[in-house]
C-alpha cells in the first residue's frame, strides 16, 4: 500500500511554484490507481517524490507501514518503477539488464536466476531475452524497463505513463501486464494521459490540476459526481476547460 499525505513541493525564490500543493491519497494493495491531469499539473513531480528520486517540501509518504523520509532503502526495494524506455542499455540483452538490476537488490545465485527466468515468461520475451536491445522497438524496451521494475517482485508498482508510444499490440500486452499485477495483489500506481484506458483499468483515480487534488473515487463516482457518461467528459468537467488550455487535451 501507497500512502500519500500533504505531499508539497514548491520552486522559485519565493516558493511562487505549487508545483504539488498539500496532495493526499491512497493507493491500496490488489488495486489500481490511476493518477491524472493536464500538462504540468504535477503528476510526475509527485511520483518522483513517492519514488524518492525528489525530496518534498513537507508531507509524508509511506509504502507497506515504512516511512519513505526516515525508511529510503526499505521503501525503494518495496517499489518498482517503470519510468522512460530511454534508459535501456543497448548493448545488454534483457536477460544481462534484468541480473544487473538484481544485483542492485540484493539477489544472486539460484534466487536471482529464478526471478529473471521468472520475468521473463511473465512479459513473454524468450524469442528477445539474449539478443542485444539495440534496435529494439519502443515497445520491447518498454519492456526491459518493466522487467527491471519487478526483479525483485515489489509489492507496490509505480508506472509513469507505461503505454506512452506504443503500438497497439504493445499497449494491449502492457495493459494486461497491470492487470496480472493486480490479481496478484500488487498496489499499482500509475499515470496516463488516456481516459480510456483509466476507466478500463483503475479501481480509483486521483485528478490533479495545479498542484492539487481535486477529485478522488472510481471511473463511475467520478462520472456521477459530474453528471457524465463517459470518463473524458467527467475529467473535462472535474478540471475545467481553462486548465486543458495547454494540455493534450486541448
Amino acid at each position: 500500500m501507497i500512502e500519500v499525505a500533504n505531499l508539497k513541493k514548491y520552486y522559485g525564490e519565493d516558493d511562487e511554484i505549487k508545483a504539488v500543493d498539500d496532495v493526499s491519497f491512497t493507493c491500496p494493495n490488489g488495486q489500481i490507481t490511476g493518477l491524472l491531469g493536464p500538462n504540468g499539473a504535477g503528476k510526475t513531480t509527485t511520483l518522483r517524490m513517492i519514488t524518492g528520486l525528489i525530496k518534498p517540501l513537507g508531507g509524508k509518504v509511506t509504502v507497506d507501514g515504512r516511512n519513505a523520509a526516515n525508511e529510503g532503502q526499505a521503501v525503494r526495494r518495496l517499489l518498482g518503477i517503470q519510468a522512460d524506455s530511454n534508459g535501456v542499455y543497448p548493448r545488454m540483452t534483457p536477460r544481462e539488464q534484468f541480473k544487473y538490476y538484481g544485483r542492485f537488490y540484493g539477489l544472486h545465485g539460484k534466487e536471482l536466476a529464478a526471478r529473471v527466468q521468472a520475468v521473463i515468461a511473465e512479459l513473454q520475451m524468450a524469442d528477445i531475452a539474449d539478443r542485444r536491445a539495440e534496435g529494439f522497438s519502443r515497445g520491447q524496451r518498454q519492456k526491459i524497463v518493466l522487467g527491471r521494475a519487478l526483479v525483485h517482485n515489489p509489492p507496490n508498482v509505480i508506472m509513469d505513463e507505461p503505454t506512452n508510444g506504443l503500438d497497439v499490440m504493445a499497449v494491449r500486452h502492457t495493459r494486461d501486464t497491470i492487470r496480472a499485477m493486480k490479481t496478484q495483489g500488487r498496489c499499482v500506481l500509475f499515470s496516463t494521459h488516456y481516459m480510456d484506458e483509466a476507466e478500463r483499468l483503475c479501481d480509483n483515480i486521483a485528478i490533479i490540476v495545479a498542484g492539487k487534488i481535486v477529485a478522488f473515487g472510481t471511473p463511475a463516482q467520478l462520472m456521477a459526481q459530474t453528471g457524465q457518461d463517459n470518463l473524458e467528459d467527467a475529467f473535462v468537467a472535474l478540471v475545467g476547460r481553462d486548465n486543458l488550455a495547454h494540455s493534450k487535451y486541448a
